[in-house]
């Protein structure tokens, strides 16, 4: 089973670095390279690309203005703040490093305590940061002007995503909620019956949507109309699809949500000091201000820091305990054998006087290694992918609601990335894949009614009394 996920992951990341590669020729800002791609990719969403308007086009003797192509890319000038000129050249970095700094200390402050409120609280985090990145990309094509002649046209959009957020966290948290109402027989038949029909509720919305849409296309905007609904659909694969298998993960174990997060902080945070003070060499054209010297430097810092923080955190139960239901109590469970420490000897060369002849190293220290690489080397593209998107549409952030850092789509753009990376991950290398006793209940629960259990229970009371033969 976890080949089969490692080679669909090998399948989705390697056109990511094909398309990025083919973004690096020298000749980038001349040959509309960048243009043509965002092009293609647009142009199969209808998307309509912003026109450059900068310069004068020919006026042919009917009077109409040919316009002549070209190309649509940001040149990037010195002269401006988000030009070429890298951080170490860059004379207001200070002022910019200390409005950085002021916003992350806010941002990192209220994420430990939302991490130590718990699972509940962390998947609240995940949705309001889903609704923030849907609204700065629902705005990015919006024109004042199609709008106010389609009155209620943006409410469409939302009725797609909170449609879209129903039909994915219900098939999430199902299970959860089912073992949180067991006590109670009324709320147990409602939620037992809601998940029966849980698929059928949610394509009926959808269906409503989409006949909603076709309902109010209007003469004359067809073009909008039709970009709105693949942008929309964009954003609900790409951004919202992506980001849901944090909530996945949460409930597997804080651990396995807090980890790749972090490392994605840490990388992000390492990479503009190292870039801030030896920056040198430029990394890559969408993003100037990028520099191979603050890559490296944050790689290393990235996986050093990803075998330590594993440790850190492998000895805290309520960051490795998963949970099984959708309460907010603590938790205490066996924390399994990646989480118990393993011993393991020095080899004979370390010097006599060395105070320590062997260390003990979790064994899920190795995992987070693998996690610390991605992290490092392949997540840093999904920052590359938004710098491209960005330019494409010209524009600096995507927001400006976190101040010094842009929009939340800003830094959320390598959390996504590594997000389904860590789930992945998690399911292939980690889960046990063979059936549990836990599991089967969990099925059972599930898909049974409660006359179903009923007879099940006596069924099996009575295989009991007669004798079954065990498994040897």
């Amino acid at each position: 089973m976890f080949y089969s996920h490692l080679l669909y992951l090998s399948f989705l990341t390697l056109p990511f670095f094909v398309f990025f590669i083919s973004l690096s020729p020298s000749s980038f800002s001349s040959l509309n390279i960048a243009t043509t791609q965002t092009r293609c990719l647009l142009f199969w969403l209808h998307i309509p690309m912003q026109r450059d308007t900068s310069t004068t086009a020919p006026v042919t003797t009917s009077g109409r203005i040919r316009h002549r192509k070209r190309s649509n890319e940001v040149i990037p000038e010195v002269s401006k703040a988000n030009g070429t000129q890298l951080l170490v050249n860059d004379k207001s970095k200070y002022k910019s490093m200390l409005i950085r700094a002021y916003s992350s200390v806010w941002m990192i402050g209220g994420f430990v305590l939302i991490i130590y409120m718990g699972h509940l609280y962390i998947t609240a985090m995940v949705v309001v940061i889903q609704i923030f990145m849907a609204k700065e990309l629902f705005n990015l094509l919006r024109r004042a002007h199609e709008d106010r002649q389609l009155p209620g046209f943006r409410l469409l959009n939302w009725h797609f995503f909170f449609t879209s957020m129903l039909f994915v966290y219900g098939r999430i948290l199902s299970q959860r909620l089912v073992n949180t109402v067991t006590s109670d027989m009324v709320l147990y038949r409602l939620v037992s019956s809601l998940i029966k029909y849980h698929m059928v509720i949610c394509y009926a919305l959808y269906i409503a949507g989409f006949m909603w849409f076709i309902l109010t296309l209007k003469k004359k905007m067809y073009k909008y109309q039709f970009g709105q609904y693949a942008w929309t659909h964009m954003i609900l694969i790409v951004v919202f699809g992506q980001s849901s298998f944090t909530v996945a993960s949460i409930f597997e174990g804080i651990f396995w949500f807090l980890l790749p997060a972090s490392l994605i902080v840490i990388n992000d945070i390492a990479a503009y000091v190292f870039g801030f003070f030896f920056g040198k060499t430029p990394l890559i054209k969408l993003s100037p201000k990028k520099t191979w010297e603050g890559f490296i430097g944050a790689s290393v810092t990235t996986i050093i820091s990803a075998f330590m923080l594993a440790d850190i955190m492998g000895h805290s139960q309520w960051l490795t305990c998963p949970r099984k239901d959708l309460s907010t109590g603590w938790l205490h469970c066996d924390p399994g054998p990646l989480f118990k420490p393993e011993s393991y000897s020095l080899p004979g060369w370390i010097p006599h006087w060395f105070p320590w002849k062997e260390v003990s190293i979790l064994p899920v220290q190795w995992h987070a290694l693998c996690l610390g690489l991605f992290a490092s080397i392949i997540a840093p593209f999904g920052g590359f992918f938004a710098s491209g998107f960005k330019r494409a549409f010209k524009i600096k952030d995507f927001g400006d609601s976190i101040p010094g850092h842009g929009g939340i789509t800003d830094r959320m753009d390598c959390q996504m990335v590594m997000a389904v990376f860590a789930y992945i991950y998690h399911q292939s290398f980690v889960v046990q894949q063979s059936l549990s006793v836990e599991m089967i209940l969990d099925q059972i629960l599930i898909n049974l009614s409660f006359n179903e259990l009923e007879a099940l229970y006596w069924r099996l009371g009575e295989i009991l009394q007669q004798g079954i033969p065990r498994k040897s």
